[in-house]
């Protein structure tokens, strides 16, 4: 035992020597490249020089970023997600500019902008060099994963008692039909679900109740029961509120009533973990779950999913950068479909490219390091939304190529995670499911010209737009 610790802890300073090693070698590379960015005194210094206050710039940013960065995206666990995304690249930037001031004889200098672009690189390359010297050691891949949760290793006594039981993770592809999945199967677009059919998984159709839509199926799959669960929003006539599926405080409540109606916690109430769900299944591990979302103080872990994945300021940047290009590639998308004058179309303006990025980039990364841990921590059970499918279909369409590009990412996530399974200490069963589908077809506003508010006030006799009024549908009501 004496022996495989040291063999351990010598192993561990081999990885942080020669990560600082490429670090170093990083920051020489950009300082000369990069005008704005150097690591020489005025009158200019020997080379040995220069590379003796590159490794000293490295290390002190490398040691920022593990001391100081979790400490600031703990802080930062109460800002809106969409405004995290813009702050990773100025911490980062900021963290390099502490690190060359801390070189002697102010030798390290940058511009703001020059700092913000060298510490995005630094942060990637670390991260590459650390994820290849460890996938090389089972035990040092197993543990680096494990740390992108942050989740507590149970100890070895525990998992030898029930490390031989499987497990089971339950990946809910939202708004995913049974044909689409199939489609995407055969023709290539998931490869990883297409060698699974018929090998290790079979698939198999089922039809919702009348409430075709994540927050009834979700409830019935985690807690049992959706009994009273309508739509996706409703008026309840006694309490005189309307209740939204996907805000946090109707959530709550819906989650509440099926607990008090089936008198149980929930599926994931023994050693279990919920991600990215509008449920919290009874789980204790929680991370970015809508019904707990509304708590404050230190009961609400929902957003502790945050601060596990962001605490590594590699995945930070990485994610923000892949944030600003969903952004973009959505507003492509959103342009080419208004030449293209595809039918039906919604609007895809104001803050849904935003919303799409969170959900396809930030949420997914999010969820997935999260369940990569619980697998790696040796939990029972796992239950995750991935809901980048559902948010792309419900505006471009479920057999778009949009949404099919949608689908390719979630099949290399979905690799990822059987990949993370065959390290963890149990064997897991990865379950396949979806909570409702999808049918290509236009809006009541599109078909009709009008809003249902308006075609309701008109035929009631009340004040609409003038844009409604000179519909046919809005006369129609009118008359009536």
């Amino acid at each position: 035992m004496g022996r495989w610790r040291w063999r351990s802890a010598g192993g561990t300073v081999v990885r942080v020597v020669v990560v600082w090693a490429v670090s170093t070698l990083t920051m020489l590379a950009l300082a000369g490249l990069l005008p704005d960015f150097r690591l020489q005194s005025a009158d200019g210094d020997s080379v040995t020089r220069t590379a003796v206050t590159a490794a000293w710039g490295a290390g002190a940013f490398g040691l920022l970023g593990a001391l100081v960065w979790p400490v600031v995206v703990r802080a930062l666990l109460l800002v809106p997600a969409l405004v995290l995304g813009l702050l990773v690249f100025f911490l980062n930037g900021s963290l390099l500019l502490l690190a060359l001031w801390l070189i002697p004889d102010g030798r390290g200098v940058a511009n703001p902008e020059t700092a913000v672009v060298v510490a995005a690189v630094m942060s990637a390359v670390a991260s590459a060099t650390s994820t290849a010297l460890a996938v090389r050691d089972d035990d040092a891949y197993r543990r680096r994963l494990s740390r992108l949760a942050d989740r507590r290793r149970r100890g070895v006594e525990e998992l030898a008692g029930g490390g031989d039981a499987p497990g089971t993770v339950f990946v809910q592809l939202d708004g995913v039909g049974h044909a689409v999945l199939l489609r995407a199967a055969e023709s290539g677009v998931m490869p990883t679900v297409a060698s699974w059919l018929g090998a290790t998984h079979r698939l198999t159709p089922w039809r919702t109740d009348w409430s075709s839509q994540t927050g009834a199926s979700q409830l019935g799959i985690l807690h049992g029961s959706n009994h009273d669960v309508p739509a996706f929003r409703w008026y309840e006539k006694d309490t005189r509120q309307i209740v939204v599926s996907n805000r946090p405080a109707s959530a709550a409540e819906l989650q509440r009533r099926a607990v008090e109606r089936t008198a149980d916690g929930g599926l994931l109430t023994v050693d279990g973990a919920s991600r990215g769900n509008l449920f919290s299944g009874g789980a204790d591990q929680l991370a970015l779950v809508l019904s707990v979302a509304a708590r404050r103080g230190r009961a609400n872990r929902s957003r502790a999913g945050y601060f596990a994945y962001f605490s590594d300021p590699a995945n930070a940047v990485r994610t923000a950068v892949s944030f600003v290009a969903e952004v973009c590639r959505e507003i492509g998308q959103s342009v080419r479909a208004r030449v293209r004058r595809d039918e039906p179309r919604v609007g895809r303006g104001g803050l849904y490219p935003f919303i799409r990025a969170f959900a396809t980039v930030v949420e997914r990364d999010v969820v997935v390091a999260a369940v990569i841990g619980d697998m790696l921590a040796g939990r029972t059970a796992v239950y995750a939304d991935l809901v980048a499918y559902d948010e792309v279909a419900h505006h471009s369409g479920p057999h778009s190529r949009d949404a099919q590009d949608v689908l390719e990412r979630l099949d290399r996530s979905i690799a990822l995670l059987a990949k993370a399974a065959e390290h963890a200490p149990r064997p897991y069963r990865i379950v396949l499911l979806s909570d409702h589908g999808q049918s290509p077809g236009s809006t009541f506003e599109g078909a009709y010209g009008l809003t249902l508010r308006d075609l309701v006030r008109a035929g009631c006799g009340l004040p609409v737009s003038r844009r409604a009024v000179r519909t046919r549908s809005g006369a129609e009501a009118r008359d009536a």
